[in-house]
């Protein structure tokens, strides 16, 4: 399959310090306003996913990265990258404390990853 999103090399250590502190993570965007349409990061056993969440793939060592359907079908054409930045964003995600943020950096899938992804199975669903 082909990879629809990545980390870069400064989230993949961020994520390993915060798996030490919290455990095992995941990542979730819902698409809401403001903070909403950032990826959140939650301790993996702390939030549930629904029939109308997509699951993108696994990040690091593992990480599942989870989308509502609603922002998926926005998304659906790109590549995207969590990278982490200086700043607070939401409370609610792990990474706050540290005073970075997650986010997201996103380019087109090219003509031919495009072609690949029509013949891939439908994603996973929560």
């Amino acid at each position: 399959m082909l990879e629809r999103v990545a980390l870069t090399a400064a989230a993949a250590d961020l994520l390993v310090k915060l798996e030490a502190i919290h455990g095992p993570l995941m990542f979730h965007q819902s698409g809401g306003c403001c903070d909403g349409s950032s990826p959140m990061c939650y301790p993996r056993e702390e939030f549930r996913t629904g029939p109308s969440d997509v699951l993108l793939g696994t990040i690091g060592d593992g990480v599942p990265f989870w989308m509502s359907s609603a922002q998926y079908a926005y998304w659906k054409h790109t590549h995207l990258t969590v990278d982490v930045v200086p700043g607070r964003g939401s409370g609610f995600s792990v990474e706050a404390p540290e005073g970075v943020r997650f986010l997201i950096r996103s380019r087109l899938f090219t003509d031919h990853e495009a072609g690949l992804l029509e013949s891939e199975p439908p994603l996973r669903t929560g």
